[in-house]
């Protein structure tokens, strides 16, 4: 390389550098091999202005350097770099004090305290039905109506969690109101 350290990117800045269709098309054209900017005009389709205004763009924002032979060169590890580091900010440090079993499900499945997706394992599915639980207040009724809002905070799918909440007895359901029945009560000091 140039000598010189290549800089963090964040996920933001590499969105931002291929939001460009003609800087997308540079790096495709750098990926498949590509070395220069003649190579990257013939591979990509690109005028050579096109071309230039775009592989400027991807070397002024870190992206793309000069490497051996002066050969430009996509610096790939950014990638990875850059979702390693957004998964950790958005991971929500709420749940550290449980038991690792515990966290790696919340890991998987949870991103700022919301829920990306319904775990098809029963056990997986229980940790965070517990979490939602804890959302309700023991001793106080809900109308479904009601239900859905605290659920909808997590989930879209508030049919598909309250009923799950219902059958694995987290919640109690009768006259038409629901009520905390079960899960893990968290004392606050």
């Amino acid at each position: 390389m140039d000598g010189d350290e290549p800089r963090q990117l964040d996920a933001g800045t590499l969105v931002g550098l291929l939001a460009d269709d003609d800087r997308r098309s540079v790096v495709a054209a750098l990926t498949l091999g590509a070395t220069s900017l003649d190579e990257v005009v013939r591979r990509a389709g690109l005028s050579t202005d096109r071309a230039g205004k775009a592989l400027a763009r991807l070397v002024d924002g870190g992206l793309v350097v000069t490497g051996d032979g002066a050969a430009l060169v996509v610096l790939g590890a950014a990638f990875g770099r850059a979702a390693r580091s957004a998964l950790a900010r958005s991971r929500s440090t709420e749940h550290d004090d449980r038991p690792a079993d515990v966290r790696r499900v919340f890991d998987a499945f949870v991103r700022d305290d919301r829920i990306t997706s319904i775990p098809t394992a029963r056990t997986k599915r229980l940790v965070l039905l517990d979490w939602l639980a804890q959302d309700f207040e023991v001793g106080r009724r809900y109308s479904e109506r009601q239900v859905n809002a605290v659920l909808r905070r997590r989930h879209p799918d508030t049919a598909s969690w309250r009923r799950y909440l219902v059958d694995e007895e987290f919640l109690e359901r009768g006259g038409g109101e629901y009520w905390r029945a079960g899960g893990t009560v968290r004392v606050l000091p």
